[in-house]
């Protein structure tokens, strides 16, 4: 009996894939374990292998590569050669038969926009018995738009009129010899439109559902606040003092979050519609850039975690997500996610809510500004927070504390390590 192999579902957000590679060809056979194919999701591509009695000859293929397919449609059938598949591989259906062709309609009058053989040598521009320029309504319309002067144009309608055609067909850089009356200097467009049309990949199209969902269906409230790094700075200095891992601020951000959300379990939760769930556990989710768009893979258990192995775990998954080489239980569980563009030199913005997550933080670049330190005016070190909540599981004093807790954390990073 032949095998149907179906589009997997290989992450938890993935409705169709694409076929990024064909490790197999039809007529190749396939044993348990052995690779097929490599499949695009909306986060990672990822090498999917032939499962225990999934075993034959590769008689079709029915996604190529390059090519998209709903989860769970017909990617591959295996089975023995000279075997009748034609049933299994659903959804095909014969091409209708041609219809007759219709009669040739008599040849309609020719209008404006109908192509022209090139004119040899054209005539001199037509003009009206006013002395005006002969042109259609539409070729003035669209000479004034892109700023071409009627008569350094050459028409090729009746009698010399200047129509739509000639205009899309000007270049300036060609037609400079002036007409009989016009300025010796040809006028030159401003600039000229282009445009370049890219598909949309899985993983934006994933990107562009989730957040226009959370978007649209949660109630969004924002709570900002600045918090004094200069404890923070000496803190970090000191410890990358000739150590084997180097913390970031986004290291210790994620340490004090983790421990404020121990604190304040209300934004460590997730809306479920009749329902809240409050999570013990603590998974933070942190955002990182990737060319395609944005992926989260998942810090688990960052409340138990010392500063080094926060450090460690981060780069390791930041790297995996950079390369495409995350799994599933890399991007699944979050509780709570941290977006942060400091790097990028970004003061201040706010992010949109990771469902199933109840908040975000978005983390500002570290800026140095006047500060008022016992009466006196100094400079300080200040970062800027931004706390997106999902207003039906959390409210802002809520909100407020769990700020509060990370400015603590933050300010006085010794805290963190006790």
């Amino acid at each position: 009996m032949a095998i149907v192999i179906n589009m997997p579902r290989l992450s938890d957000t993935m409705t169709e894939g694409v076929v990024a590679k064909w490790h197999k060809q039809i007529g190749d056979s396939v044993n348990e374990g052995d690779l097929l194919a490599e499949i695009e999701t909306d986060k990672a591509t990822m090498e999917f292998e032939a499962f225990p009695g999934q075993e034959g000859k590769l008689l079709y293929i029915g996604t190529g590569e390059g090519e998209t397919a709903p989860v769970d449609t017909v990617l591959a059938i295996l089975g023995k050669d000279g075997e009748d598949i034609e049933a299994l591989k659903g959804g095909e259906v014969a091409a209708p038969a041609e219809e007759p062709a219709a009669p040739a309609a008599a040849p309609a009058p020719a209008v404006e926009e109908t192509p022209v053989a090139p004119v040899a040598t054209p005539a001199p521009v037509a003009t009206e018995t006013d002395g005006s320029i002969k042109a259609s309504p539409l070729a003035r319309k669209l000479a004034a738009e892109k700023g071409v002067d009627l008569s350094m144009v050459k028409g090729s309608g009746d009698h010399g009129r200047i129509v739509k055609r000639d205009i899309d067909s000007f270049n300036p850089a060609i037609h400079t010899s002036p007409q009989p009356g016009a300025s010796a200097v040809p006028t030159v467009p401003v600039g000229v439109e282009s445009f370049t049309d890219t598909p949309v990949s899985q993983m934006r199209k994933v990107i562009a559902s989730r957040l226009s969902e959370s978007k649209n269906n949660a109630p969004h409230f924002y709570v900002t606040m600045d918090i004094d790094m200069d404890n923070a700075i000496a803190a970090r200095k000191a410890m990358n003092a000739g150590g084997e891992v180097k913390i970031s601020f986004n290291d210790l951000v994620v340490k004090a979050c983790a421990l404020a959300l121990k604190k304040h379990p209300v934004i460590n939760s997730s809306w479920m519609g009749d329902f809240i769930r409050t999570n013990q556990h603590v998974h933070i989710g942190v955002a990182v850039a990737i060319e395609d768009g944005l992926l989260v893979p998942v810090l688990r258990h960052a409340d138990q975690m010392p500063l080094a192995a926060i450090s460690a775990n981060v780069k390791d998954l930041a790297g995996k997500a950079k390369d495409k080489k995350l799994q599933p239980s890399d991007w699944e569980g979050n509780t709570f996610t941290i977006s942060n563009l400091g790097m990028f030199g970004v003061e201040q913005f706010t992010a949109i809510v990771n469902p199933p997550d109840a908040g975000i933080l978005a983390v500002g670049g570290i800026k140095q500004v006047p500060v008022v330190k016992d009466g006196q005016v100094v400079a300080g070190n200040v970062m800027k927070v931004t706390l997106s909540l999902d207003h039906r599981a959390a409210d802002g004093a809520g909100g407020a504390a769990f700020l509060q807790s990370v400015k603590g954390f933050l300010e006085n990073p010794v805290t963190m390590l006790v």
